[in-house]
């Protein structure tokens, strides 16, 4: 038994949810998301909240279960609040501006890496080494921030790289003499 599953997502006020050929949408004062609704559960919208269950008794029913009411909770939280990421930047020279639509960043490299910011999300720079991710579709923030990530991930040994704000780096000890 799933027991995110069997709690039911509330919806707030301001936010309509409509649910029209296996798609659910929901509207929200930050925008519109949709999302592809699975044969396997069951989906009702009823008075102020989406009740998420199995069609079935199967196995795949029961497991996609507490996953989807994740999906729809997350649809609901993004109209809502939405979704930010914050990357930290350590290192000697290495550093990241926003220029409009565009994230530059120099990480060490013998060329400046241009990343173009997708659609529906907001990239700042409060200061030279952090970036701030922001975006109602908590998927489009994590794959852009892991993207940037990618480009120099953190290393064990000085903690260089870029990471997540709060994320531990497992640091080693270097050589001795």
């Amino acid at each position: 038994m799933s027991r995110i599953g069997k709690k039911p997502v509330a919806i707030p006020d301001g936010v309509t949810a409509t649910i029209e050929n296996s798609t659910l949408s929901v509207k929200g004062p930050k925008g519109t998301l949709t999302m592809g609704l699975s044969d396997l559960i069951d989906y009702k919208v009823e008075a102020g909240e989406i009740v998420v269950k199995p069609a079935n008794d199967s196995k795949q029913a029961r497991a996609f279960w507490g996953m989807q009411r994740t999906l729809v909770s997350n649809l609901v939280e993004g109209v809502t609040v939405g979704f930010t990421k914050i990357l930290d930047i350590k290192g000697v020279g290495y550093r990241a501006s926003a220029q409009g639509r565009n994230l530059k960043l120099q990480l060490g490299y013998s060329h400046d890496v241009d990343l173009p910011v997708p659609e529906g999300l907001e990239v700042k720079t409060p200061d030279q080494t952090t970036i701030e991710i922001s975006g109602i579709d908590k998927q489009a923030v994590g794959q852009f921030a892991a993207e940037i990530r990618r480009w120099r991930k953190p290393e064990p040994y000085k903690g260089k790289g870029i990471a997540y704000r709060g994320e531990y780096i497992f640091r080693k000890e270097g050589k001795k003499k």
